[in-house]
């Protein structure tokens, strides 16, 4: 095993960038305080934009819920506030970003076969459940597949060792795409892997986000794995500079082994994510595991941000493959992002929710969730469906989750049964519904994945699969504790008194 190179971490870019970021922001108040002497008028002008900013926002078609913080910001701050949103606020993307998306992803949809008959099927077989793959098929572009076979896999112990058996069986090509990607015993295993199949002529390409993982990796970490054949790309570097794509991340976790079978889900590769390093308490994780046709789409998912991140268009054909598995339900894989303009990650949890006959259990390490879901919540809990959500007891940010137990009263009110999980920190983002439907992916119940983040997960219907996922959403709900209402409402003044004014800037976290 290769222990990771002992040295000062690579923190340097962070630095150069904070200090050169601090330096445009000292700039800018030194420009202001430099016309101290036209300060009145310099004022009143900011004040003025200011406000017209705060009506343009509140009578904008955003989100009503990035209204409020946005403008109490602004009015507070102005100064700050309204660079700030002009920045990052509005939600603008430089068109030069979704335009470079769109070509990537043309050059590659393209080689996704037409789901016409299968969702035929998908609606004889089941008419209830299709609306939800019709609805994902039209807002993510993605087409539903039978002949997959699925394996559910949790926590992390379990997934890692089933994922580096199947990365030992590659003889064509490696995909992987992750979020965080740290040095330590859980990538040295996959490493050794890599720099084998790489040795023996397999093709091995590596995706991962800079925010996610600069402070994860030692020095000379990318020569190494270049000079072992190992491609890389880079997602959105950090930069010294105020830019807007720059809170854009790719969240996206994706393994791909030959074009026939995938893995995603909540997993990085990081050691807390399979229990080898104790960061809160017991990691609680899931992934799935996917071969077969369903494959397809998530080959296309990584060709589009590799094309995207290098600018080098690959040829699609010699990756795009179909080889059936004996069918075994219906699969959608899928993705979301900022530069496309719909929704379908917060599209298909609403529209399982309101789907619900009998049940609908979540997991989520973050609810940090608008109106509209908290009313769909609502509304499925008072007619009498078993809404339950699971979220941590131990936390990994301390801003965030005063925001996630804010939203605990109107839905235990309703009737939501809210579990903190006791163990640990519970990172799986599990949807699962009245034995028939379930999603397991990278998406978060908050802003960030929903409006901010490149996601992507798996929608599954009518397969043993879904009975695994519920079977093991029982076993986490066992180790938790319910939280009632009652209890709720007597939690102490200053913890409501931080949730209270933590939650009112919940969409800036």
């Amino acid at each position: 095993m290769i222990k990771p190179k002992r040295g000062i971490p690579i923190q340097t870019r962070i630095i150069v960038s904070g200090i050169t970021i601090l330096v445009q922001i000292a700039v800018f108040f030194m420009m202001v305080y430099n016309l101290s002497s036209h300060l009145l008028w310099i004022y009143s002008l900011v004040e003025f934009i200011s406000m017209v900013l705060v009506v343009y926002i509140i009578n904008s078609h955003s989100n009503p819920s990035f209204k409020l913080p946005w403008s109490t910001f602004i009015l507070v701050l102005p100064i700050v506030g309204v660079p700030a949103y002009l920045l990052w606020g509005s939600g603008r993307i430089l068109p030069i970003f979704r335009k470079r998306m769109e070509k990537s992803e043309a050059h590659y949809l393209k080689y996704l076969p037409e789901c016409d008959d299968i969702l035929s099927r998908l609606e004889y077989e089941d008419i209830h459940h299709s609306r939800q793959a019709v609805y994902l098929h039209r807002e993510s572009e993605f087409p539903v597949y039978g002949n997959t076979y699925s394996e559910y896999l949790s926590p992390g112990e379990v997934f890692f060792p089933r994922l580096l058996e199947e990365l030992e069986k590659a003889r064509e090509f490696i995909f992987i795409e992750m979020f965080i990607l740290a040095e330590g015993e859980m990538w040295n295993r996959i490493y050794e892997i890599l720099k084998r199949k790489a040795a023996q002529g397999v093709e091995v390409k590596l995706i991962f986000d800079d925010f996610g993982s600069i402070k994860r990796q030692h020095k000379g970490f990318i020569k190494r794995l270049r000079k072992n054949g190992i491609s890389v790309a880079v997602f959105n570097k950090i930069r010294p500079s105020i830019d807007l794509f720059m809170n854009n991340r790719d969240h996206r976790k994706i393994f791909i082994i030959d074009g026939t079978t995938a893995f995603t889900g909540g997993i990085n590769i990081a050691d807390e994510y399979i229990n080898r390093e104790d960061r809160f308490g017991y990691w609680m994780d899931c992934g799935i595991m996917l071969r077969g046709d369903a494959v397809l789409s998530f080959t296309v998912m990584f060709l589009s941000m590799w094309t995207f991140t290098t600018r080098k268009v690959l040829n699609g054909s010699k990756y795009i493959k179909r080889i059936s598995e004996p069918h075994d339900g219906f699969f959608l894989p899928y993705s979301d992002g900022p530069l496309n303009k719909r929704d379908p990650a917060k599209g298909i949890y609403m529209q399982m929710i309101s789907s619900a006959q009998r049940y609908i259990y979540i997991a989520t390490p973050y609810l940090i969730i608008d109106n509209a879901m908290i009313e769909t919540l609502v509304l499925a809990a008072k007619s009498g469906i078993d809404v339950r959500i699971v979220t941590p007891k131990r936390w990994d940010k301390w801003y965030v989750h005063p925001v996630t137990q804010h939203n605990y009263e109107p839905l235990l009110a309703a009737g939501v049964k809210i579990y903190e999980y006791t163990p640990g920190f519970i990172h799986s983002k599990i949807f699962v519904s009245d034995d028939h439907t379930a999603t397991i992916g990278t998406i978060n119940m908050d802003y960030r994945s929903f409006y901010t983040h490149f996601e992507c997960g798996a929608w599954i219907c009518s397969s043993s699969t879904v009975i695994d996922i519920k079977a093991h959403m029982n076993s986490i709900i066992e180790k938790s504790e319910e939280i009632t209402l009652g209890k709720w409402k007597k939690r102490p003044v200053l913890q409501k008194l931080k949730q209270l004014i933590l939650h009112i800037f919940a969409p800036l976290l």
